[in-house]
């Protein structure tokens, strides 16, 4: 016993001797620690918030839960993608960006799309049915703007948090190439788009949100979106491979024949003729009953 304490200490008198060493001994015991609530790594990269695997499990059961109650949640749909992205398929993504030599150059140049970035007021002044023009023309229809894409904070890896945030950003450009709007239906079939092309979990889950459609949407959905988005979304290129930025003065048709994605009949034509159809039934009836 005597014997077996004298080397311990032996081993402290030489590490107080040399303060390198003991440095060197402090950071392997603090890193070697389990991650805990309680000893929580610093962040990868601001924003970031480095999650548990308990907390990334509660965040994605309920951050999914609380979505399909209200898909307009866009903050709730955002960490829900976040969370059940690792450990497989953000980085399955990432991969296809690295295989593609236009992919690899997003990743090493990491553009931002914003409202500044792309410019609005020069895309609107783009000849008519370019790939910019078609953008900022659905951005206007629709009523909505690019700066408000939440930041990724819970993806561990910076550059696989980047192509979330990258992802996350070009979907308004998918909505305008695909000419789907922002209707929940629109929502619906342009995820079913996504994740056959993508196979991130948060696009897939969201296509339960069509239990939640109108009768005649879920048969719309069913029989014409659905069939569309699957065909279109395997068959397509990677579309996080497309450097928009790059592509902006191009034929949208040009691009869309490129990518091998045909447009989904006119969803808001459709609806709009479906409105009309119901006032004329309505205003027959009301003339009827007289």
């Amino acid at each position: 016993m005597e014997v077996a304490l004298r080397r311990p200490a032996a081993s402290i008198a030489r590490n107080a001797a040399n303060p390198q060493s003991l440095r060197l001994c402090a950071a392997t015991n603090l890193s070697s620690r389990r991650f805990s609530i309680l000893n929580r790594p610093p962040p990868k990269y601001p924003g970031h918030v480095p999650l548990t695997m308990l907390e990334r499990a509660g965040l994605a059961i309920g951050s999914g839960l609380m979505s399909l109650r209200d898909p307009r949640r866009g903050d709730l749909i955002a960490a829900f993608a976040e969370a059940t992205a690792t450990p497989y398929f953000i980085y399955r993504l990432r991969d296809a960006m690295l295989s593609s030599p236009t992919g690899r150059r997003i990743l090493r140049d990491r553009p931002r799309i914003t409202s500044t970035s792309l410019d609005l007021a020069r895309l609107r002044s783009l000849p008519k049915g370019t790939v910019g023009r078609t953008y900022v023309e659905w951005l206007d229809r629709e009523g909505v703007s690019p700066d408000t894409r939440s930041a990724v904070r819970y993806i561990d890896d910076p550059e696989c948090a980047y192509v979330m945030q990258r992802y996350r950003e070009c979907h308004d450009f998918y909505h305008a190439l695909t000419g789907l709007p922002i209707v929940r239906e629109g929502e619906v079939a342009l995820k079913a788009f996504e994740f056959a092309n993508t196979l991130l979990p948060m696009t897939g889950f969201s296509v339960f949100a069509a239990a939640t459609l109108k009768p005649s949407e879920r048969r719309r959905f069913r029989e014409i979106y659905l069939p569309w988005a699957l065909r279109n979304g395997l068959r397509a290129s990677d579309i996080i491979n497309v450097y928009w930025e790059e592509q902006l003065e191009r034929p949208v048709e040009e691009l869309r024949r490129e990518l091998g994605v045909e447009p989904p009949p006119d969803l808001r034509a459709i609806r709009k003729a479906e409105r009309q159809r119901k006032k004329e039934e309505a205003a027959q009836q009301a003339r009827t009953t007289q």
